[in-house]
Formats: C-alpha cells, structure tokens, sequence
C-alpha cells in the first residue's frame, strides 16, 4: 500500500505519468484547447481534506481539467438532480437515497472504464441490493468501511480473557467482567445513530441474512404484517431479544444520558472493555489515548462460529450522472481517483478496505480482527441501511434500547413498510436487475 508521506513533489510526479495514460483525448473535449471545469460532489465529512488536496494535486497536475470539489451534501445533490443541473462527478455514500439515481438510470454506464474492471466482482451483490438499471454499471465501489465490537486489549489480557467465537462465549466474558467490576459495554443510547448502526446492526446482522430478508419483504410488500411469511416482528424478535439482554444487563449505568463523544472518551480511559462503533472511533479514542491498543471482532450471536461476520456499508460510491455535461472530462478525473496509489491512500487514511482486486489488506492492527471476514466474504450490510429514510429506524432502535416494547416497535416497523410499498413498490434485488425502476420511497 502506497503511503501519503511521499514527498510531494514525488506524488505530483508519479500523477502526472498517470495522466499521461489516462489523460489522452482530453484536448477535443476542451473548446479551442482551453480548461475544462467540471463539478465533484464529495460528502465524507471526515475526509473532506484528503479529497481537497488530491483534487488539488490533479488540477495541479495537468491544464486540460479542473475540477471543483463541492462538500454541501447529499441534499443539495438531490436538488441539483430536480433542476437539470447534477453534478459531473458524485463520490457519495452510498445507501436507498443515492440509490434511487441508479434505479431510475439517471446515471452513466461505467462499465467500460477502468475503474470499473478494477472493482472486486464479489461486492456487486452488495451494490445491487438497493437496485440496479439493467445493462448499466451506474456505481463503482470505491471505498468499503467495516465495523464490527471494538475491544481494549489491555483489559482483555489482564482478565485473561479471549475473544468470543460464540454467543454463549459472549455472556460468559460478560459475566467475568462483572464479576471483575469491569463494565462489559460502554453505551451511548442518547444517539440514536449509535443504537442503530451498532447494537441494532450487529445484533441482526449475526443473526438474520439481510439480503434474503429484505428481497422477501419487497416480495411481500404492502402485505408486509401479523399474517406474512416474512416481517420485522417475526425475524428481528430474537436479535432484538438479545440486543436487550446485552444493553440491560452488560452495559455502563449512564447509557441512556451517554451520546458518542461521551463514549469515545470514556472508552478511551478504560471505562469498558467493549464499544460498539466503527473504524470511525479510532481518530477520536486516539485524541486522549494515542497509545491504547484495541482490536476488533465480529459480535458473535449464534453458537455456531461459522456465523461471524462482520458489518459493511458502501461508504462511497463513484457515479457520472447521464445529464453532466462534462462525460469525457469526469470520466479522465475517475480514472484518476481508481489510481492504485490513490484509492488506497485514501482508503488507509479512513481505515476502510479497498474494493479493488489486486489491493492489499488494511494494516492497521486495530482493525485486522474483520480481514479475515471481509475476505472470506463473512459480511452483511445493517440492516438499518436497507429501508427507505421515511422509516425512522434509528428512532425505532434508540426506543428499543431505552426499554420500549420490542415487540409493539417491530410492528410498527412493519406497517410502516407496508404503507410506504402500498404508496411506491420497493424493488427487489432481482426485480432491479431486470429494469424495474421504481422509485424506493416517496
């Protein structure tokens, strides 16, 4: 993996004999031989830098393209899609939102890019989950952030403790730490994106095959309900069972009035032994403990180890929406983001993985517990990623953590599917790779 402590000079070098091979052309595309401006949308808040001064080093790098980064967000880039206007270059998160861009074909075919047969072919299941436009690559991957149980390894060593394989493992380590006076989980139940993208992921994603459930949901659609054959009530019961278990008996007493900046300083100073939080946390825990060593493990839920995997979501997607004006010039600046030097700087930078073929592993030794998974294919998307924004499940998560019925939540969860496939069908992973396009939610 190449590192960013090249010397700049020596960076700007080396993109500029990229360029030269994938630059070529360029000149037509530019009236009479001047610049060409394009417009990137770039909405990783955390890497708005990185990206900044890789834009910087492109532009400086050659005079055909200039690129202008825009970091407003995924809201101004539904807006400008409205107005005829989108952006030349989107590199977004990647979720249902974005998504509906791909299923109404709103986005250029990139499948005879570079980039794109640079892509690993095992993760297209994962971007077709939210629907495809049939003949198209309308998304690549371009950065895959996984997450699963961080856990302070000094604790762990001075309870001779080992890392769970299976559920029945988990409680007896909770146990231990009890006993030891030790919190096992430190909890941050005040945000609610923290419940959802942790305990309500990892506790459904250990337990459920999200991409089954969720094309059996579409199949169901407004029937979603009491009588179905699939439905939140009936498939989450038992994840959302244990999530409760660990979050009443396993977890700081404050956690209800605990939000994520509280979490990442209070694990920072050995409050608890386990947090459930992405790669994300690392940059923060390390503001106050640069040296403590951590680790990660899939959060085990059955006792069948064959069951671990860890959480992924496609954290950015690369996209040319068809209405740019600007094709062969955005499509010069793709090819330059896919750089093998570049892509995977960036992805070391945001402890992600890198969805190219022939990158290496992540070296990071906080997060080499979940290589193994991601290679092995052991991962899922959270499932709470995979519904339409106007199902507030995060709420639904945060409730369930702070004591509402799970059961009278998961049935609310379901007529709210119901309702909104009743309004607009959400497709299923098969039925977007056949054309359908509908729309996902109003």
């Amino acid at each position: 993996m190449v590192s960013l402590k090249l010397p700049r000079p020596a960076r700007l070098a080396a993109a500029a004999a990229a360029l030269a091979l994938v630059g070529t052309g360029l000149a037509a595309c530019s009236p009479s031989g001047g610049t060409e401006t394009i417009r990137f949308t770039f909405n990783k808040r955390e890497a708005i830098q990185f990206m900044t001064d890789l834009v910087s080093e492109y532009n400086s790098s050659q005079s055909d393209v200039r690129v202008e980064i825009d970091t407003s967000g995924p809201d101004v880039i539904s807006a400008s899609f409205v107005r005829g206007n989108p952006p030349d270059l989107i590199l977004g998160n990647y979720n249902y939102e974005i998504a509906r861009f791909v299923q109404r074909c709103t986005l250029s075919d990139l499948s005879d890019t570079k980039a794109a047969a640079s892509v690993r072919d095992d993760l297209q299941p994962l971007m077709d989950q939210y629907g495809s436009c049939e003949g198209r690559t309308s998304a690549l991957p371009y950065s895959v952030m996984a997450a699963s149980v961080i856990y302070n390894k000094e604790i762990f060593e001075a309870q001779g403790l080992e890392v769970p394989q299976t559920w029945d493992e988990l409680i007896a380590l909770c146990e231990q730490l009890r006993g030891a006076g030790i919190d096992p989980f430190y909890a941050t139940f005040k945000d609610d994106w923290t419940v959802g993208q942790g305990w309500y992921d990892y506790t459904v994603g250990g337990t459920v095959d999200t991409i089954d459930f969720f094309d059996a949901m579409a199949e169901e659609g407004a029937e979603v309900g009491p009588d179905s054959e699939v439905s939140f009530e009936k498939d989450f019961a038992q994840p959302m069972e244990q999530m409760m278990q660990l979050a009443n008996d396993y977890t700081n007493e404050d956690a209800a009035s605990r939000g994520y900046g509280d979490g990442n300083l209070a694990f920072s100073q050995g409050e608890a032994a386990m947090y459930l939080q992405g790669p994300w946390a690392f940059g923060e825990i390390a503001k106050t403990a640069p040296d403590l060593e951590l680790g990660t493990f899939p959060l085990p839920m059955t006792n069948d180890p064959a069951d671990l995997g860890v959480r992924v979501n496609m954290d950015l997607g690369a996209m040319i929406p068809e209405g740019s004006q600007h094709q062969e010039a955005a499509r010069d600046f793709l090819e330059y983001l896919y750089l093998p030097e570049n892509i995977e700087a960036y992805n070391a930078s945001q402890l992600g993985f890198t969805p190219t073929k022939d990158a290496a592993a992540p070296d990071d030794p906080r997060i080499e517990g979940m290589i193994e998974y991601y290679e092995n294919g052991q991962i899922y998307q959270g499932a709470s990623v995979l519904v339409p924004r106007t199902i507030p499940v995060m709420n639904y998560a945060q409730a369930m953590a702070l004591g509402a019925s799970t059961t009278s939540t998961l049935r609310t969860m379901d007529a709210d599917w119901a309702r909104i496939a009743f309004r607009a069908p959400i497709p299923k992973t098969d039925d977007a790779a056949s054309g359908e396009t509908e729309e996902s939610a109003p």
